[in-house]
């Protein structure tokens, strides 16, 4: 990765830029499902409160952020969001793997996450990731949900 991000954990100051990372992240998803994906609809001043957001910053600016929630025995990834001009660097990749660090030290036995059929390329790097289909979900507008589970190595003790 040629980016040296800050992480950081986020606080409510910081939903405005979590919902433009957000859109501006989804946006490119709109025409290929022919409405705005869900995390572009999300209040963020109150998800803000509800989950845990970690956010990554290059050179002073929000570039991404994963937000997480812990449900039953797995941890859920319910956004990963990285601004367009950083796409690519492993940024994304390195929020994912902080998502299972969290996880880990919270002794949940998975980490999960869903994303949108159409979304093909994220289908495939949550693949590359160990990430296995666990379920479809047919979706009101006809789309398809596709939810994942990576299982994870218990930490020792």
């Amino acid at each position: 990765m040629d980016l040296d991000p800050i992480l950081r954990r986020a606080g409510p100051a910081d939903a405005a830029a979590i919902a433009a990372v957000t859109h501006e992240a989804y946006a490119k998803w709109i025409p290929v499902i022919g409405r705005k994906p869900l995390p572009m609809s999300v209040d963020y001043a109150r998800a803000v409160l509800d989950h845990r957001f970690d956010l990554a910053e290059v050179a002073g600016p929000l570039a991404a952020l994963i937000e997480t929630t812990p449900e039953a025995d797995a941890l859920l990834i319910v956004n990963v969001a990285v601004r367009p001009a950083f796409q690519g660097r492993g940024l994304g990749v390195r929020l994912l793997s902080l998502a299972e660090d969290l996880a880990n030290e919270a002794g949940l036995a998975a980490t999960r996450l869903y994303t949108h059929q159409k979304f093909e390329a994220n289908v495939r790097l949550y693949a590359s990731l160990g990430y296995a289909v666990e379920r479809e979900e047919r979706l009101g507008d006809g789309g398809v949900a596709v939810h994942m589970v990576k299982r994870l190595a218990r930490a020792a003790g």
